[in-house]
């Protein structure tokens, strides 16, 4: 019995090796993807992102699309990162496998390859990082890595796809969540209206109500403290008084100081107006609601209030047309582009 049962297993190891030898037209791909990034938003950000490869794209690509990393294969991470609503989740908070419900709103994936530190409490430091949590979050995909890799050497597609992109068919998490991070370095947003008003001086793609919004947003409502630059966030984490009481820790948890206490990610602005609901709990349903957060005064009580929010502890008094006017040049961030690109979409 013990012969059988040794036998059985090495027959499955054997099989396992027949089935992940790299056959012989499989070449590990070193193709490079051209990243479109403007000369402006490379002087701005001072770094030039390195260019992945062709297949590592590829291969993220139908990773990000693909429910087989979860544990009951019903939630990929475009489940709660829909191109359409700028790969964020339209819903406060998303719902994944077995029905679990998370307690923060799914941030916006987009130009994240400039950042250096992301979800909404800055828990990680790198798009590595950040690819790799929700596989083995008990509320999202709740898989274990060792599970993922199997069914991926089991796959009649990705052991080749994995040797194009790596030359080998370690198909492991560092490998899983590398494709991913390449896939998500091309999302890159800079192709607006703004873009068009702001850095090349086109004429008419802004109406009225957006123009008189661009003032206010440079000027009296004084937003550009915050979302400053082609990314439109300074990337810090801050307390903007949404609460006297301190209900989600945010960085504070991270980092274990009460000085963090309630402070998030600033989120860039980039396709805001498809990426509601708002904030890090989805609170605000729409932008007109956001800009009246402001408008009527933070909670000046909030912990850790950021310094850039007292301008707003007794609020800025716009006028209801001022409000509009602010919502329609945040409107004119709406990169068509970038939210309809097939390039991103779940491959055919």
């Amino acid at each position: 019995m013990r012969f059988v049962t040794r036998f059985v297993l090495g027959a499955a190891f054997v099989t396992t090796l027949v089935q992940c030898r790299p056959e012989r037209h499989w070449e590990h791909d070193l193709t490079r993807v051209s990243l479109d990034i403007p000369a402006h938003v490379t002087s701005y950000v001072g770094v030039e992102l390195e260019e992945p490869t062709r297949a590592q794209v590829e291969l993220g690509r139908h990773l990000f699309h693909d429910p087989l990393l979860s544990a009951d294969g019903t939630v990929s991470c475009a489940s709660c990162h829909l191109q359409a609503n700028g790969f964020s989740d339209p819903r406060p908070f998303s719902e994944g496998v077995g029905g679990g419900v998370g307690d923060r709103n799914a941030m916006a994936i987009v130009n994240l390859a400039f950042d250096e530190s992301f979800f909404w409490d800055g828990r990680r430091n790198s798009l590595v990082g950040q690819a790799h949590d929700p596989v083995v979050h008990p509320l999202e995909m709740a898989e274990t890595w060792t599970s993922v890799e199997g069914k991926l050497r089991e796959s009649g597609t990705y052991p080749q796809m994995f040797f194009e992109a790596f030359g080998n068919l370690d198909l492991d998490s560092n490998q899983v969540t590398r494709a991913i991070a390449a896939f998500e370095t091309t999302l890159l947003s800079f192709d607006a209206p703004y873009d068009a008003f702001f850095y090349e001086g086109a004429m008419g793609v802004l109406d009225s109500s957006a123009l008189r919004g661009f003032d206010l947003f440079f000027g009296e409502a004084e937003c550009v403290h915050c979302h400053a630059g082609p990314l439109l966030t300074d990337q810090t984490l801050k307390s903007n008084g949404l609460d006297g009481t301190v209900t989600d820790p945010g960085l504070g948890a991270v980092s274990g100081l009460d000085s963090d206490l309630g402070k998030f990610k600033v989120p860039t602005l980039r396709n805001i107006a498809q990426t509601a609901p708002y904030m890090h709990d989805g609170r605000f349903s729409t932008l007109l609601e956001v800009v009246e957060h402001y408008n009527s005064g933070v909670d000046f009580l909030a912990p850790n209030l950021d310094p850039d929010m007292h301008i707003y502890a007794e609020g800025l008094n716009l006028t209801e047309q001022e409000k509009l006017d602010l919502v329609a040049f945040m409107e004119s961030f709406s990169d068509e582009v970038f939210l309809t690109n097939p390039a991103f979409s779940a491959p055919q």
